[in-house]
Protein backbone atom coordinates (compact mmCIF):
# COMPACT_ATOMS: atom_id res chain seq x y z
CA UNK A 1 0.00 0.00 0.00
CA UNK A 2 2.63 2.49 0.71
CA UNK A 3 4.45 1.86 -2.96
CA UNK A 4 0.94 2.91 -4.27
CA UNK A 5 0.85 5.90 -1.98
CA UNK A 6 4.06 6.57 -3.38
CA UNK A 7 3.56 6.61 -6.76
CA UNK A 8 0.16 8.62 -6.37
CA UNK A 9 2.14 11.23 -4.98
CA UNK A 10 4.66 11.13 -7.79
CA UNK A 11 1.48 11.38 -10.25
CA UNK A 12 0.08 14.13 -8.17
CA UNK A 13 3.51 16.03 -8.18
CA UNK A 14 4.30 15.65 -12.16
CA UNK A 15 6.78 13.71 -11.59
CA UNK A 16 7.52 11.34 -15.12
CA UNK A 17 9.58 8.51 -14.49
CA UNK A 18 9.97 9.07 -18.72
CA UNK A 19 13.38 11.39 -19.02
CA UNK A 20 12.90 15.33 -18.14
CA UNK A 21 14.93 17.94 -17.94
CA UNK A 22 15.82 19.00 -14.85
CA UNK A 23 15.76 22.67 -14.96
CA UNK A 24 12.31 23.93 -17.20
CA UNK A 25 13.83 27.09 -19.63
CA UNK A 26 11.15 29.59 -20.83
CA UNK A 27 11.95 28.65 -24.57
CA UNK A 28 11.34 24.32 -23.80
CA UNK A 29 8.43 25.35 -22.05
CA UNK A 30 6.75 27.00 -25.01
CA UNK A 31 4.93 24.14 -28.05
CA UNK A 32 6.36 24.29 -30.98
CA UNK A 33 3.53 24.05 -33.93
CA UNK A 34 5.64 25.36 -37.38
CA UNK A 35 4.69 21.98 -38.82
CA UNK A 36 1.16 23.61 -38.45
CA UNK A 37 1.55 26.60 -40.28
CA UNK A 38 2.71 24.54 -43.76
CA UNK A 39 -0.02 22.27 -44.25
CA UNK A 40 -4.17 22.74 -43.77
CA UNK A 41 -3.99 20.49 -40.12
CA UNK A 42 -8.16 19.54 -41.19
CA UNK A 43 -6.79 17.45 -44.80
CA UNK A 44 -4.20 15.52 -42.76
CA UNK A 45 -4.63 11.91 -41.97
CA UNK A 46 -3.01 12.36 -38.65
CA UNK A 47 -3.13 8.45 -37.39
CA UNK A 48 -0.68 7.95 -40.84
CA UNK A 49 2.25 10.33 -39.53
CA UNK A 50 4.93 8.44 -38.32
CA UNK A 51 6.95 8.45 -34.98
CA UNK A 52 9.54 9.73 -36.97
CA UNK A 53 7.40 12.59 -37.97
CA UNK A 54 6.90 13.54 -34.50
CA UNK A 55 9.99 13.81 -33.41
CA UNK A 56 11.29 15.96 -36.32
CA UNK A 57 8.37 17.91 -35.72
CA UNK A 58 7.88 18.59 -31.86
CA UNK A 59 10.08 19.71 -29.12
CA UNK A 60 11.56 17.06 -26.85
CA UNK A 61 8.77 17.33 -24.03
CA UNK A 62 6.30 17.63 -26.37
CA UNK A 63 7.59 14.51 -27.45
CA UNK A 64 7.35 12.99 -24.56
CA UNK A 65 4.28 14.07 -22.89
CA UNK A 66 2.38 14.06 -25.96
CA UNK A 67 3.59 11.03 -28.09
CA UNK A 68 5.48 8.91 -25.09
CA UNK A 69 2.66 9.53 -22.59
CA UNK A 70 4.53 11.66 -20.20
CA UNK A 71 4.22 15.12 -18.01
CA UNK A 72 5.53 18.33 -17.32
CA UNK A 73 6.05 19.44 -13.90
CA UNK A 74 3.54 21.09 -12.36
CA UNK A 75 3.93 24.84 -12.02
CA UNK A 76 6.62 24.55 -15.24
CA UNK A 77 3.75 24.78 -17.99
CA UNK A 78 3.38 28.18 -20.05
CA UNK A 79 -0.03 28.23 -19.82
CA UNK A 80 -1.09 27.64 -16.16
CA UNK A 81 -1.17 31.01 -14.54
CA UNK A 82 -2.23 32.37 -18.21
CA UNK A 83 -5.49 34.59 -18.11
CA UNK A 84 -5.41 35.66 -21.97
CA UNK A 85 -8.86 35.13 -23.87
CA UNK A 86 -8.81 32.57 -26.65
CA UNK A 87 -9.27 29.14 -27.43
CA UNK A 88 -6.76 26.29 -27.07
CA UNK A 89 -5.45 23.98 -29.82
CA UNK A 90 -3.27 20.83 -30.02
CA UNK A 91 0.13 21.79 -30.64
CA UNK A 92 0.30 18.26 -32.41
CA UNK A 93 -2.53 18.57 -34.94
CA UNK A 94 -4.30 22.22 -34.79
CA UNK A 95 -7.54 21.24 -33.21
CA UNK A 96 -9.80 23.36 -31.19
CA UNK A 97 -10.02 21.77 -27.84
CA UNK A 98 -10.37 23.99 -24.75
CA UNK A 99 -11.49 27.42 -24.31
CA UNK A 100 -10.57 30.21 -21.78
CA UNK A 101 -14.08 30.32 -21.07
CA UNK A 102 -13.89 27.10 -18.88
CA UNK A 103 -10.38 26.99 -17.85
CA UNK A 104 -9.87 27.82 -13.85
CA UNK A 105 -7.53 27.75 -11.10
CA UNK A 106 -6.74 24.58 -10.11
CA UNK A 107 -4.20 24.53 -7.50
CA UNK A 108 -2.88 21.63 -8.97
CA UNK A 109 -0.11 23.44 -11.23
CA UNK A 110 -1.44 22.33 -14.72
CA UNK A 111 -4.16 24.55 -16.87
CA UNK A 112 -7.56 22.87 -16.09
CA UNK A 113 -10.76 23.14 -17.58
CA UNK A 114 -14.47 22.01 -16.93
CA UNK A 115 -15.09 21.00 -20.60
CA UNK A 116 -13.64 20.57 -23.72
CA UNK A 117 -14.74 22.85 -26.61
CA UNK A 118 -17.16 19.60 -28.26
CA UNK A 119 -16.89 16.50 -26.41
CA UNK A 120 -15.81 14.79 -29.52
CA UNK A 121 -12.83 16.36 -29.60
CA UNK A 122 -11.27 13.76 -26.83
CA UNK A 123 -11.00 10.53 -25.98
CA UNK A 124 -11.06 9.43 -22.61
CA UNK A 125 -9.73 6.32 -21.54
CA UNK A 126 -8.58 4.15 -19.01
CA UNK A 127 -5.17 4.56 -17.82
CA UNK A 128 -3.64 2.05 -14.93
CA UNK A 129 0.12 3.51 -14.44
CA UNK A 130 1.91 3.62 -11.14
CA UNK A 131 -0.97 1.32 -9.75
CA UNK A 132 -3.39 3.45 -10.11
CA UNK A 133 -6.85 4.33 -12.39
CA UNK A 134 -7.13 7.32 -13.24
CA UNK A 135 -9.06 8.66 -16.85
CA UNK A 136 -6.38 9.86 -19.46
CA UNK A 137 -7.56 12.52 -21.92
CA UNK A 138 -6.16 12.57 -25.66
CA UNK A 139 -6.61 14.28 -28.54
CA UNK A 140 -9.48 12.41 -30.99
CA UNK A 141 -7.91 13.80 -34.20
CA UNK A 142 -3.79 13.04 -33.22
CA UNK A 143 -4.09 10.73 -30.16
CA UNK A 144 -2.17 13.18 -28.44
CA UNK A 145 -1.77 12.26 -24.43
CA UNK A 146 -3.04 15.47 -23.23
CA UNK A 147 -3.62 14.69 -19.80
CA UNK A 148 -6.09 13.13 -17.22
CA UNK A 149 -9.47 14.03 -16.00
CA UNK A 150 -11.18 13.85 -12.85
CA UNK A 151 -14.29 14.25 -11.03
CA UNK A 152 -13.65 17.24 -8.54
CA UNK A 153 -14.02 20.24 -10.86
CA UNK A 154 -16.42 23.41 -10.33
CA UNK A 155 -20.16 23.23 -11.76
CA UNK A 156 -21.63 23.38 -14.27
CA UNK A 157 -19.83 19.97 -14.72
CA UNK A 158 -18.08 18.65 -11.44
CA UNK A 159 -15.10 17.86 -14.25
CA UNK A 160 -11.47 18.80 -13.96
CA UNK A 161 -9.71 18.32 -17.75
CA UNK A 162 -5.84 18.42 -15.69
CA UNK A 163 -4.07 19.70 -19.13
CA UNK A 164 -0.12 19.67 -19.81
CA UNK A 165 0.70 23.23 -21.08
CA UNK A 166 2.97 21.77 -23.84
CA UNK A 167 -0.07 19.74 -25.43
CA UNK A 168 -1.32 23.41 -26.35
CA UNK A 169 -1.41 26.75 -28.17
CA UNK A 170 -3.72 29.20 -27.72
CA UNK A 171 -5.21 31.13 -30.55
CA UNK A 172 -6.39 34.51 -29.01
CA UNK A 173 -9.01 36.18 -29.11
Amino acid sequence: MRVLGFFFVLGILGVSLSCQPETVSAKSRESNVDHLKKINPNKVDWSAKSDAYWKKNLTDLQYNVCRKDGTEYAWSGLYNGNKKKGVYHCSSCGLALFSSKTKFNSGTGWPSYYRPVKRSVVTLKQDHKFGITRVEVRCTRCDAHLGHVFSDGPKPTGLRYCINSVCLYQKLK
